[in-house]
């Protein structure tokens, strides 16, 4: 038994669900492609985003946002030419925005993942009955959002911190009934 939506003939997306999603996982450079994908996703569908993963990993350099903080205007229109990504503007600007305010923050003697756990110290375990019961967004998402855009992060409405959250481990929520809530 999985959460709802895992239950897909797409391979990726269910192997997605049962080894990623609401698993902990605070590697830095990790956090950085889950905050990218999640970005891309607003207003697709995940499985698109998860179908475009390996051509993001490729076009941002396996996520290393330390390369991709020093992407030049070439670099951008190279990204903006890429049918292998979603070609959105805002959202190519934004992860390499949001690449260099990581870099900024461990200038600063820290890291993403201290930046997160001062606002999430365990990993927040819900559990619901139905993923009807999975809100979108939350009041610390709301706080999240609010903190990252302080120190220059984009595109990180609620909803995207939310997901982000959800996609980290940080927020687990699998649904009662899913065998996959612990493994």
């Amino acid at each position: 038994m999985r959460c709802d939506w895992g239950n897909t003939p797409n391979e990726t997306y269910q192997t997605y669900h049962d080894q990623e999603w609401g698993k902990l996982n605070l590697n830095n450079q990790y956090l950085y492609e889950m905050l990218v994908l999640e970005s891309f996703q607003s207003g697709l569908s995940w499985e698109t985003i998860l179908n475009k993963r390996e051509n993001f990993r490729q076009d941002f350099i396996d996520f290393d946002y330390h390369k991709v903080a020093k992407f030049t205007d070439k670099d951008f229109a190279t990204l903006m030419q890429d049918k292998g990504i979603i070609r959105n503007r805002r959202k190519i600007e934004a992860a390499i925005n949001n690449a260099q305010a990581l870099v900024k923050l461990e200038e600063k003697g820290s890291s993403f993942k201290d930046f997160l756990l001062q606002y999430i110290s365990q990993p927040i375990i819900n559990h619901p009955h139905t993923m009807a019961d999975v809100p979108a967004k939350s009041e610390l998402s709301f706080q999240l959002s609010k903190a990252m855009k302080k120190i220059g992060f984009k595109f990180v409405g609620p909803v995207t911190v939310y997901s982000f959250l959800q996609a980290v481990g940080l927020i687990n929520d699998h649904v009662e009934e899913c065998y996959y809530k612990y493994k």
